[in-house]
């Protein structure tokens, strides 16, 4: 059987050098890290607040829009060598949001799909909230 390796948390900067590219040299010990890892079978993994800080820096700082953005991350996590925590919803989240509508947003369904599975009501001031199961609007 194969020796597993270590396990590798990243955090956002490292994951917006590896999307963006930019700038180059961070982007290239970024790049470097992860085949290095990968080669010593250890496993790289995002947490959920990282995606929801990269995706904001993406659309923000870099003006990629929302859906490209959310595109890009899923890609990212789609490849195999990066993925999130245990159990986390969020891939699904985010294929869920480049089928629907806007509102409510990632990360406001990324919140409701959380508090779904542990089986708790979300309770909210946002309309557009009132689309998801077990939501009650104030």
């Amino acid at each position: 059987m194969a020796k597993k390796g270590r396990s590798h948390g990243l955090d956002t900067s490292v994951v917006l050098r590896l999307i963006t590219g930019e700038p180059e040299t961070l982007a290239a010990r970024a790049l470097l890290f992860i085949e290095e890892a990968i080669d010593a079978r250890d496993s790289i993994i995002v947490s959920d607040i990282v995606i929801c800080e990269a995706y904001f820096a993406l659309n923000t700082h870099y003006d990629v829009p929302k859906r490209e953005a959310i595109a890009t991350l899923i890609d990212m996590l789609s490849e195999g060598y990066i993925s999130t925590t245990d159990g986390s919803p969020i891939l699904k989240v985010m294929r869920t949001c480049l089928k629907s509508s806007q509102k409510p947003g990632f990360v406001d369904r990324l919140i409701h799909a959380q508090y779904e599975a542990d089986g708790t009501d979300m309770v909210s001031f946002e309309k557009s909230a009132g689309r998801l199961a077990n939501t009650r609007i104030l």
